[in-house]
């Protein structure tokens, strides 16, 4: 899985504390809901220039790791 930790940013002040790409006001829910709504990576990148596909990949990786932790804490 690859390491999101220098992607994926944290700011209380922005876009309601919630994950973003690289201090940017993308947030990884933002990328999660194109994909969910059928773009294609290569679309992404095409609307948001700024993006990189390690930064869709970095969406992807926390994703999971936030839907293993909350499993884990389930069970």
């Amino acid at each position: 899985m690859q390491d999101y930790r220098g992607i994926i940013t944290l700011e209380s002040g922005k876009r309601g504390g919630k994950p973003c790409i690289r201090h940017m006001r993308i947030t990884v829910y933002d990328i999660l809901g194109w994909l969910a709504a059928g773009m294609t990576s290569e679309q992404i990148l095409a609307d948001y220039p700024e993006l990189t596909q390690q930064d869709i990949q970095a969406s992807l990786a926390f994703a999971a790791d936030r839907e293993h932790h909350l499993v884990a804490g389930v069970t």
